[in-house]
């Protein structure tokens, strides 16, 4: 991945729950464009895909549903539960996933662009094409009870949801912005209208 996209490139990152589907959709209402590794990791194992025949052919057709699709639910709970069965579909899934949004920011002909990666931290080696980083913080205490609430789990899975992930140290270590998302959701219009300005600043010197 050699190739260095024409647009500015920030990677938007975070720990789970921390709010970064609430900065992108702010970030989009501006007119900018958010590629989401989420939405690619689906994409590349639809029906059909080699992405998807190489999951069935390292854990089997048991975790297909009805329609043959991934059922995503049961494989959620199996990597969780099973550290080995979590890097095996990783390394089949990630290189897709980093293909898939090196794809879109070389396609990208605005000023910047936003690629939303929750695992930017643990990945990082595999982004060093991106121009900056964005991170979304949060207090883990505040990410338990937001996830809970939203994933309508439980706090043990909660509490091992975020264990997999990079810690909060560092993802604050690899930021190059930062918003605080402690509070009540509408103080992110102001922390994203500053971003926007700052990130077409960049941009036009960028290309100046």
């Amino acid at each position: 991945m050699s190739a260095r996209p024409h647009a500015l490139v920030i990677a938007l990152t975070g720990g789970v729950a921390a709010g970064k589907t609430a900065v992108a959709r702010r970030f989009e209402a501006l007119g900018v464009h958010v590629h989401d590794a989420d939405v690619a990791a689906r994409e590349v194992i639809e029906p059909g895909t080699a992405g998807l025949a190489a999951v069935v052919d390292a854990f089997g057709s048991g975790v297909l549903d009805g329609t043959g699709r991934l059922d995503r639910a049961a494989m959620r709970r199996r990597v969780f539960a099973d550290p080995a069965a979590r890097k095996t579909l990783e390394a089949i899934i990630h290189p897709l996933v980093r293909q898939w949004l090196h794809r879109r920011a070389l396609a990208e002909r605005g000023p910047y662009c936003l690629l939303a990666i929750p695992l930017l931290a643990e990945n990082i080696e595999h982004y060093r094409w991106v121009d900056r980083v964005l991170l979304v913080d949060a207090p883990e205490s505040l990410q338990l009870a937001r996830l809970t609430l939203r994933d309508g789990i439980d706090e043990a899975l909660a509490r091992r949801m975020l264990a997999h992930q990079a810690s909060r140290t560092e993802r604050l270590a690899l930021a190059d912005d930062v918003i605080e998302n402690s509070g009540d959701e509408s103080a992110l219009d102001h922390a994203v209208a500053e971003l926007h300005r700052r990130y077409l600043n960049l941009a036009s010197h960028r290309s100046a």
